[in-house]
């Protein structure tokens, strides 16, 4: 099973200003694997990116990831 929590953590901390701030948890249930993303305030609209694109190009890399493995990842941010 690839680490695909450190893969969206290392795209994650190279696309914000603030990387230490940057932390990714994972969990796993029947569906799959969980990947929730937490940045700074003034870093979310760097993850999600224009119309989306960034945030739904870091799913789709953690998706290739897990297909040849025959998993399933769901990638998401959490605003607090």
């Amino acid at each position: 099973m690839a680490n695909y929590r450190e893969l969206v953590e290392f795209i994650s901390k190279h696309l914000v200003t603030q990387p230490d701030s940057v932390t990714v948890e994972s969990s796993e249930d029947e569906t799959g694997t969980k990947i929730m993303i937490r940045v700074a305030h003034e870093d979310v609209g760097r993850i999600i990116g224009k119309r989306g694109a960034t945030i739904n190009a870091i799913r789709l890399l953690a998706k290739a990831a897990a297909v040849k493995a025959g998993e399933k990842v769901d990638v998401d941010i959490v605003e607090e």
